[in-house]
């Protein structure tokens, strides 16, 4: 369990929607409730795994002990095994990123099947997380540039088709919740805190305040310039409605500041998307003081509630402190190899094929850092959920290389031993 977790699971029950949480990923929750939740936690797994398969098949790595080995280590060096386990979108931001890879680049090597299946994860990635949904857009814009070079290599219809999938289906659900058409709510209100955290919004309110028309005028004194602190127990945020009352106010602020200050702006979003790019430790938010998700389960699934007391998290017992002396460096190390693997990876078919998963997990990592880091506020839990790509991205070319050595053809010794002569 997470901070976010009950926000999630609360989405059918309470039937209203609130920012950054999607109902598509708490109807799966609530549909699972009366088994603790565990369908989801398989099904995540199942998938991780399946996917995981196919990268390595289409990579020309199909022999049982590659996968094994792969799921082995990055269950040791990562955060995928906690990922596939937490109940939390997160998984689904990796899971798709590898989907629409194979979709636009691995296409030939792919059944009908299992391009159903990848479509169906990519699209479960775009309705179930914004950010997730605006990396795979940043991927679509990048193949698509790239298919003006090379046309014969990328193919866009399927990607087109899951991402219009998870768009579909985030209207879907929200109706079905709602009885209304209604975009899951975020957006700039979001960013707000970022810039809080960075000082504009202090500046923006000096220069304009008093002002009637914002409420955040007689308060300026009493505001935090941390983003957490703000959004998520800040009394003063409480007393003048949260999101419902302040997020257009939020939203005015956001956007007239970037407009004010376009230095300041560029300047601190760059600074922002370089901390997340860093920012990959694994576990945040898995704690024993997610109050919030406690309550939820306690209140609107309660057969799950003596489950979840007797969880060794909820008893003390998990700790990442250790996990992350090992995760942390090792994340960060993928992360600086990847775009070194990008521009050694040279001539040949393997060689291609390498460098287009590099390329397009480098596109992502920096993606994910961009719209995790500007449009919301930099967290060691944004950057985690990815990371593993660049190691996962490491291994592929590792063996990639080892089956084209394997491949070569051995070639007879200029001269023959001398014992052959005699």
């Amino acid at each position: 369990l997470q901070y976010d977790t009950g926000g999630y699971l609360a989405r059918w029950y309470e039937g209203y929607l609130v920012p950054s949480r999607a109902v598509a990923y708490g109807l799966m929750l609530a549909a699972s409730a009366g088994l603790n939740f565990w369908p989801v936690v398989v099904l995540q797994a199942a998938l991780t795994v399946w996917t995981i398969h196919l990268l390595l098949r289409v990579h020309g790595c199909a022999r049982p002990s590659a996968l094994v080995g792969a799921i082995a280590a990055l269950s040791l060096l990562t955060a995928l095994p906690w990922l596939s386990a937490i109940l939390l979108t997160d998984i689904f931001t990796g899971l798709s990123v590898l989907a629409l890879y194979m979709l636009m680049f691995r296409f030939s090597d792919l059944s009908k099947l299992e391009r159903a299946g990848l479509i169906g994860i990519a699209a479960i990635g775009a309705a179930t997380h914004s950010a997730t949904l605006a990396v795979l857009l940043g991927l679509v814009a990048v193949s698509l540039a790239y298919r003006s070079l090379a046309p014969e290599q990328v193919r866009l219809r399927n990607a087109f088709i899951a991402i219009l999938l998870g768009v579909v289906t985030v209207f879907v659900c929200n109706f079905a919740l709602t009885k209304r058409v209604a975009w899951t709510p975020g957006g700039f209100a979001l960013s707000f805190g970022r810039m809080l955290q960075d000082g504009i919004v202090a500046r923006y309110l000096d220069e304009h305040c008093p002002d009637q028309q914002l409420r955040l005028c007689p308060h300026r004194a009493e505001l935090p310039r941390d983003a957490d602190a703000w959004f998520w127990g800040n009394p003063t945020f409480i007393k003048l409605g949260r999101f419902a009352g302040l997020g257009d106010e939020m939203t005015t602020i956001a956007l007239k500041s970037i407009a004010a200050y376009p230095g300041m702006q560029v300047q601190t979003a760059a600074m922002a998307a370089a901390r997340q790019l860093t920012q990959v430790h694994t576990g945040e938010g898995v704690l024993t003081t997610i109050w919030h998700t406690y309550a939820i389960i306690e209140k609107f699934t309660p057969s799950a509630a003596p489950a979840m007391r007797a969880a060794r998290q909820q008893r003390g017992e998990l700790s990442f402190t250790w996990i992350n002396t090992v995760n942390y460096p090792v994340a960060l190390l993928a992360i600086a190899l990847l775009p070194i693997l990008l521009v050694t990876a040279r001539g040949g078919t393997f060689a291609r094929e390498t460098a287009q998963l590099a390329a397009i997990m480098t596109v992502a990592l920096l993606g994910n850092a961009a719209v995790c880091g500007i449009l919301s506020n930099p967290h060691d839990r944004y950057g985690a959920r990815i990371a593993w790509l660049a190691v996962l991205s490491l291994m592929v070319a590792a063996l990639a290389a080892l089956r084209q050595r394997e491949a070569r053809p051995h070639r007879a010794p200029l001269l023959a031993p001398v014992g052959d002569l005699a």
